[in-house]
């Protein structure tokens, strides 16, 4: 019944239409940082204080694609987004605050089409709210310090903690080991 949900949930939220595609058209596949914007004053990798801005102001600061998924909990298409196959060592930050979220050693191939996690890189880097839409129960996933929406939380992930982190990639920066 969970795999049933799961492969309903994916097909669903597949045909959901929010573009990650680079001007050419072509998807976003460059393994490069993303770049905060610099119209992004509360963007900071280090001022960890909590972030509590109506969303006229994330609308103002973001581009148009990452406000849809952050702040309107939009879904990137599968397979489309630049980490969801990336394999380089760093660390993955929120792309609306600067909020450290997941090192790459938590990174795993799940086939799913988003970049997928196992944990997150401290306590309290992300929140949990219950999401009851398209019929179904999940958990979502928020940035700790921005309240903007990641994507989704499943108990289907591998060892150690058998949890999968299913991120939207165009609401990640990551930045390379050195």
């Amino acid at each position: 019944m969970v795999k049933h949900l799961l492969v309903t949930a994916i097909l669903i939220l597949a045909a959901i239409p929010v573009s990650c595609a680079g001007p050419s058209g072509k998807p976003n596949r460059s393994p490069a940082m993303q770049k905060p914007a610099s119209s992004n004053p509360y963007y900071s990798r280090t001022d960890t204080a909590k972030l509590d801005l109506p969303d006229s102001v994330w609308k103002k600061v973001l581009p148009p694609d990452v406000y849809e998924v952050a702040r309107r909990a939009g879904t990137e298409r599968a397979f489309t987004g630049r980490y969801w196959d990336y394999e380089g060592r760093g660390t993955y930050f929120c792309a609306v605050c600067g909020n450290a979220l997941f090192r790459s050693d938590a990174k795993f191939a799940s086939s799913c089409g988003w970049p997928s996690f196992f944990e997150t890189v401290r306590s309290g880097s992300v929140e949990y709210r219950t999401d009851r839409a398209y019929g179904m129960e999940r958990s979502e996933v928020l940035c700790g310090r921005c309240g903007s929406h990641l994507g989704h939380v499943f108990d289907d992930g591998p060892p150690p903690t058998g949890r999968r982190f299913c991120m939207n990639s165009i609401v990640l920066d990551f930045e390379p080991e050195e």
